[in-house]
């Protein structure tokens, strides 16, 4: 059975946490849970390197626990810190368990299985922040790096056509299938891959990952983007943003703005 690692970095200051998410979030990172003097990141069984960690860690002199998470505690862990989220009164997103969220536009229910995005990130609430801003009925959306689907999600609540979510993890894919059920918004088409190249055109793109897969893609996102068509970047911190935009700019992507949250970036781009 597949399992992730919790890895528990104690005895830490604010600063030292900025550090470690930045080093940790080149290295496929799933997400972060920032403590009081201490911070988890939990990675996938696959992308764990020990050797990686240690070196990570070792930078700042910290000490880290591990710990293994099967599937069947994962849900045990996230309902117990899980509150819901509202971004403005714009969108919600909460589990089955809580409450409906009626002062809203749209609200979203998700459980995650081993996968991340439920809006309490800085990353994910910047996007789904900035997604009220599109006009998307019946645009193409391609959300790259989809998560629990909660992007996607929110884009075919909006009114999107045809929407493609793609993801590495194989929890991921299974979960967000089955938050599309649980939304009620079939239509959206799942792809396993560890690649953005799928040979397809789309009004809108929402990449929101890390730098380095952002940048390994660039190019083909680029391609896949219609000619005045919108892509958001995000999964970045304040110091990737001048990579981005170099990187972007070469295939033909205009700036238009950038959003900060808690140290977090989120670029905001337009096909030429």
């Amino acid at each position: 059975m597949s399992f992730y690692y919790e890895v528990h970095f104690t005895n830490i200051t604010p600063a030292d946490s900025d550090i470690l998410i930045a080093l940790l979030s080149q290295n496929n990172v799933n997400g972060f849970e920032e403590l009081e003097n201490s911070l988890k990141a939990f990675i996938g069984q696959a992308d764990y390197d020990e050797a990686a960690i240690a070196e990570i860690a070792a930078t700042i002199n910290a000490t880290y626990e591990l710990k293994k998470i099967e599937e069947e505690n994962w849900n045990k862990l996230w309902e117990s810190n899980f509150n819901p989220v509202t971004v403005d009164n714009w969108v919600a997103v909460r589990a089955d368990f809580h409450e409906p969220i009626t002062n809203v536009v749209h609200e979203i229910v998700i459980t995650p299985k081993m996968s991340f995005g439920t809006g309490h990130h800085a990353t994910t609430y910047m996007m789904l922040n900035q997604m009220q801003h599109l006009q998307i009925t019946n645009k193409t959306v391609f959300d790259f790096g989809t998560g629990t689907g909660v992007l996607a999600i929110l884009a075919k609540k909006m009114g999107a056509g045809n929407v493609v979510a793609v993801d590495y993890d194989e929890w991921s894919i299974e979960n967000t299938r089955e938050n599309i059920g649980r939304n009620n918004t079939d239509g959206i088409t799942l792809v396993q891959a560890d690649t953005a190249q799928l040979n397809s055109s789309f009004d809108v793109i929402l990449a929101n990952i890390n730098k380095n897969v952002i940048l390994d893609n660039m190019e083909v996102l680029s391609n896949q983007l219609v000619k005045g068509g919108t892509i958001f970047f995000s999964g970045l911190l304040v110091d990737d943003q001048q990579d981005i935009i170099t990187a972007a700019e070469k295939t033909g992507l205009q700036l238009v703005n950038t959003q900060i949250r808690n140290k977090w970036l989120f670029i905001n781009m337009l096909k030429h």
